[in-house]
């Protein structure tokens, strides 16, 4: 596994869930007019962590393992 991607991963997923958690709670006080509210934010939490990763694994086509590493290749014999 690739650290270094890993890395970029979670830091992409944690600022996609923040964002996705701020880009709702707005929408739902311009909307509903609504005080927002401990449990209004888990909620809106459990439904942004979701789409964020869905985000990076599947729209940004993330790859955490690194297939393509250079590997080391046997050498054929001279004959």
């Amino acid at each position: 596994m690739n650290w270094r991607r890993l890395e970029i991963f979670l830091e992409f997923l944690v600022f996609g869930v923040v964002m996705g958690i701020f880009e709702d709670l707005i929408a739902i006080t311009l909307v509903t007019g609504q005080m927002i509210t401990l449990r209004t934010i888990i909620i809106v939490a459990l439904v942004a962590i979701p789409f964020a990763a869905f985000g990076e694994l599947i729209v940004d086509k993330t790859d955490l393992f690194n297939q393509n590493s250079p590997r080391k290749k046997k050498k054929k014999k001279k004959r």
